[in-house]
């Protein structure tokens, strides 16, 4: 098809801003997808996503449009998610396209992940088309939510396009604005094959499926290729598009976006985000402007089982393909037995992924409570990156301890703003800047330590304004802080998994809040057992369970007192050699539930 008449475009929002449904709407009026057919959120395949009303992957689909008076157009479409935690399928679906429709609620108006898109977008050089959507409830407020996105994008309010996904009214325009405001692809059919990879998914008989967008050149079936981030080579068996089910063709030229498969089964050799090139006419350099990411939160992932360690493993290793931003590394903990301590973009992220393995792959897991990477400077001035507290290095040896920051972006209504600004202090966060966007919406501007937000920050912040404040945030880089390792004994034995890094003035806190806790889950033994909370030589807080009372004197039912002192003195004996020799078991339920109430209540 001539270059002219192909659009590609995504459509990027703030979570719940009607993306899917949008969606929907053009696959119905391009008639990609027969009436009969059709569901709602038919491009969220997973069931995970319909459940949660949420967008998780990215997805692509080819439409053919005839916009009035002109001629046949091809309109590839890439649907992105919308959560903070899912940033990074956002920023590779602007990688594979040229224009963006960025959407807002009509009833909610300019929300955190639509100001932290949009910046995104013009960074990637998108010609961006502004639209309110949901303008037929009747809570929507038209005329205000055009003013904040024209304000945003500095552009003219005629520019902001009105509609309803719902109904349909309005999508017919917006498809028109979008061939008259997207510009086609660049890029000519006879330079030499580059082609993004922006998405993969793994195919159990057929391998890993590589999506791409094909920038220049032309792929064919039975083309040998080269990906240059690894300079793995392999023969193509298939070519083909998605509409939204795959569908084989010869070949993608310029412009095209579609997906390969090599029959490569081993899945570390396929990278998202590298350029595929040919074997025999090779590109002298990979395409531009995509960058890693890079994973702010990290938890340990352990199987209930410990036979399952090897299933674990190779789910592991399919879902890495499924999700660039998913990190992972073995590990072992002397509680938990042999796991991995895997990385994650947020809290959100980390929950869908432990979903998905434990119902895609079948397996009962255990997840220790999350943390962030820290920089720990030694005092011989090396500095070493520190991912689990229990790697931490004995306090004597650091010199300073960094931890990430992040520029963090609070919109809320304001009559919250006070409730907002005191939940930024408490969670040592820096305020620097405030701008009242509208007469409905005020942003903060302020600089919070990352590991304050991978808990319950979002949670905190929607119950403190009534579900009406939206967050984003960006990462910044590493800062000093007046951290401790915090240790949780139990019999004077050092528990690993229940390690943590804290800031000093907390540490006592947390100490008291995670021993009180493990007093009412470890079942009592036949001696004391001590539970406390360390930094290093130094206990800050202890809780005793106290020993089981076994009545060694109900035999007696007679007899001179001297008797009952003696069987007495004999049990008092004896439970002192117990509590020198004696190990404390912990049941796995109870353990679970530790870990549980360390993860929810870390930070409050």
């Amino acid at each position: 098809m001539n270059k002219n008449r192909i659009r590609n475009f995504c459509i990027i929002a703030h979570i719940d801003h009607g993306k899917s449904t949008l969606a929907d709407r053009f696959l119905e009026i391009t008639d990609t997808v027969p009436r009969q057919k059709m569901a709602e959120q038919y491009l969220d395949r997973m069931e995970l996503e319909r459940e949660r009303g949420i967008t998780i992957k990215a997805q692509a689909v080819r439409m053919q449009y005839v916009p009035a008076g002109q001629g046949d157009h091809r309109l590839n479409l890439i649907d992105t998610p919308g959560h903070v935690d899912f940033s990074y399928e956002v920023s590779r679906s602007l990688a594979a396209c040229e224009g963006a429709v960025l959407l807002v609620d009509a009833s909610q108006g300019v929300e955190a992940q639509t100001v932290g898109n949009a910046y995104l977008a013009v960074e990637a050089g998108l010609s961006i088309i502004p639209v309110v959507n949901k303008i037929d409830l009747p809570s929507a407020d038209h005329e205000e939510s055009t003013m904040e996105i024209a304000d945003l994008l500095g552009v003219d309010i005629s520019e902001v396009l009105a509609v309803s996904a719902k109904t349909g009214e309005g999508v017919e325009r917006l498809l028109e604005e979008i061939v008259r405001r997207v510009p086609p692809p660049l890029g000519e059919d006879d330079l030499p094959l580059r082609a993004l990879v922006f998405d993969s998914a793994y195919d159990l008989y057929r391998g890993v499926i590589a999506f791409v967008r094909v920038k220049e050149g032309v792929v064919r079936k039975g083309m040998k290729i080269r990906f240059m981030a690894n300079r793995t080579t392999a023969e193509i068996d298939e070519v083909g598009y998605f509409s939204p089910d795959m569908i084989s063709c010869e070949a993608l030229e310029a412009g095209d976006v579609g997906y390969i498969i090599t029959g490569i089964k081993d899945v570390t050799r396929i990278k998202v985000g590298d350029t595929i090139t040919g074997k025999d006419l090779p590109a002298s350099e990979p395409l531009p402007g995509y960058q890693d990411p890079k994973p702010m939160v990290f938890a340990g992932i352990y199987p209930v089982d410990s036979d399952d360690f090897s299933d674990l493993n190779e789910a592991l290793d399919r879902f890495k393909l499924n999700d660039a931003a998913f990190t992972f590394a073995k590990e072992t903990s002397r509680a938990l037995g042999f796991g991995f301590r895997c990385g994650f973009l947020g809290l959100l992220h980390l929950e869908i992924v432990q979903e998905r393995l434990e119902r895609e792959y079948g397996l009962d897991l255990v997840i220790t409570a999350p943390n962030v990477v820290y920089e720990v400077e030694l005092r011989d001035g090396e500095v070493i990156s520190v991912r689990n507290p229990s790697d931490m290095p004995d306090m004597g040896m650091v010199g300073e301890v960094r931890e990430p920051y992040v520029q963090a972006t609070i919109l809320v209504p304001p009559d919250h703003m006070g409730a907002m600004l005191e939940m930024v202090k408490e969670r040592r966060g820096t305020y620097q800047d405030m701008i009242y966007l509208s007469s409905r919406r005020v942003e903060i501007r302020c600089r919070l330590p990352l590991a304050e937000i991978v808990v319950d920050f979002y949670d905190q912040l929607k119950s403190r304004s009534r579900g009406y404040a939206s967050l984003d945030y960006e990462y910044i880089g590493f800062l000093p802080g007046n951290l401790v390792k915090l240790d949780i004994l139990i019999n004077g034995e050092p528990v690993d998994a229940f390690s943590s890094i804290v800031e000093r003035s907390r540490a006592y806190d947390y100490g008291r809040r995670i021993t009180q806790k493990l007093r009412e889950l470890i079942p009592r033994q036949l001696f004391d057992v001590p539970l406390q909370a360390a930094i290093g030589g130094r206990i800050v807080a202890r809780e005793t369970i106290k020993a089981k009372r076994k009545d060694v004197l109900a035999k007696c039912y007679g007899g001179d007192v001297t008797r009952k002192k003696k069987l007495l003195q004999k049990q008092k004996e004896g439970k002192k050699r117990m509590k020198m020799v004696g190990k404390v078991e912990i049941p796995q339920e109870a353990f679970i539930s530790a870990l549980r109430v360390t993860r929810e209540e870390v930070g409050r």
